[in-house]
């Protein structure tokens, strides 16, 4: 599922928010090398959120059932 530019803006504003970061940067900068990432599910009414593969795009949401969790290095493009 490709995603709009704002939707993926927008997911990756919530991880910020939801993981305690200043910016988007910072929380890419944090993770980059870890074996974990901050991951959010990109569909438009769930913003589940949990810790999965840096490489992560097309995890299992256990909130509404779907395989659409991203970590934010797959939605920031570094991946």
């Amino acid at each position: 599922m490709a995603l709009s530019t704002e939707l993926r803006q927008a997911k990756l504003r919530r991880l910020v928010e939801t993981e305690g970061y200043p910016n988007v940067g910072a929380l890419l900068q944090a993770t980059i090398t870890d074996s974990v990432c901050p991951a959010i599910c990109t569909t438009e009414t769930c913003s589940y959120t949990c810790e999965m593969e840096p490489d992560q795009d097309r995890g299992w949401c256990e909130e509404c059932g779907t395989n659409t969790m991203q970590s934010a290095l797959v939605l920031a493009g570094l991946i």
